[in-house]
């Protein structure tokens, strides 16, 4: 009698840690479930650079080649997950010289660190349209954070039954901090090209149709 208490006893004991562990994880799945995946539309897509020239004028890049996604939990994007990847050896500033400068080794180095990469910390709403995009960014082999202001222009629908929704962001970088080390001064003692680069995304995102 005493020995049948005892299984019985451990057998309820066994039942409800299979049921709270059975809880949590239809919890995890059901917020899996929860979030709306959406992908970068890449050809109503810009990611964009900007440096100082000369102390006097700016040269603007761009990158050709990129993919993102967009993971999001709430109708207004609200703690999303969010991430982007841009080919290096794809970058373009209408000067070939210039750009195969830039894939060398005294900037990108593309062919050793053929990617650029970001992934979000958190994604955060300010006020009305303003968010506040923060995570770590990846060049060559060195990762740092950043922090993008960003501007959620809503939500759309095409003539073809596709759901759009448009945002731009807008960040800087020291390029010294990711080894991007070429530094030529002018006669005067400026640098050749500036230190700060401003990096900004304009971002038409594509929502993933239920399979």
């Amino acid at each position: 009698m005493y020995i049948d208490k005892i299984i019985n006893l451990k057998l309820k004991k066994m039942t409800k840690t299979l049921a709270t562990a059975g809880a949590a994880i239809l919890a995890t799945a059901s917020t899996t479930d929860a979030q709306t995946k959406w992908n970068f539309d890449a050809s109503h897509t810009k990611v964009e650079f900007t440096v100082q020239h000369l102390l006097i004028s700016e040269v603007t890049g761009n990158f050709k080649v990129f993919e993102g996604s967009v993971f999001s939990p709430s109708e207004d994007f609200t703690n999303s997950d969010i991430q982007f990847s841009v080919d290096i050896a794809s970058i373009n500033t209408d000067n070939s010289d210039r750009d195969n400068h830039l894939k060398s080794d005294d900037f990108f180095n593309a062919e050793k660190f053929p990617k650029m990469t970001f992934k979000s910390t958190s994604f955060k709403k300010v006020d009305g349209k303003n968010y506040k995009l923060a995570g770590n960014l990846t060049i060559r082999d060195i990762t740092k954070p950043i922090t993008f202001d960003v501007v959620y222009n809503g939500i759309a629908n095409d003539p073809w039954g596709n759901t759009k929704a448009g945002f731009k962001l807008k960040g800087e970088i020291s390029r010294f901090d990711y080894n991007l080390k070429w530094n030529a001064l002018t006669e005067i003692g400026g640098a050749v090209v500036g230190e700060i680069v401003e990096i900004t995304a304009k971002v038409e995102l594509d929502k993933e149709k239920a399979k």
